[in-house]
């Protein structure tokens, strides 16, 4: 068993990268930094996701079962993403992020992939 030093990881992590700090469950924590863009849907179907924005902010668009349902979430703010819901990213300017991801993970790039399910 470890410590970890997230500010001397952050140093050098380059935009669009995420870098697994350790395993979880069968998941793992990391964190993750990029510039302005938006990410493919992604969902968890076992497992909450936990955010944590360490700077930046982050549009998270949840697809929930009354539609979809976006949380503005700032620098210091955490989100937990509940277990099921696909979601995004959406960033304006620039984001680093810790996830804690604690199981399987499914991407998708369509328009509202629950047409997949």
């Amino acid at each position: 068993m470890q410590a970890v030093n997230i500010s001397g990881l952050l140093k050098d992590l380059p935009d669009l990268e995420f870098r697994e700090i350790g395993k979880f469950d069968n998941g793992s924590v990391g964190l993750f930094k990029t510039g302005p863009g938006e990410s493919p849907w992604e969902r968890h179907p076992d497992n909450d996701e936990l955010l944590y924005v360490l700077s930046g902010e982050v549009v998270i668009t949840l697809l929930t079962e009354g539609g979809p349902v976006a949380v503005t979430v700032g620098q210091g703010a955490t989100l937990i993403v509940p277990r099921g819901l696909w979601h995004k990213h959406t960033i304006d300017k620039e984001l680093t992020e810790l996830y804690v991801t604690p199981g399987e993970t499914e991407h998708s790039s369509a328009e509202d992939p629950r047409g997949k399910e």
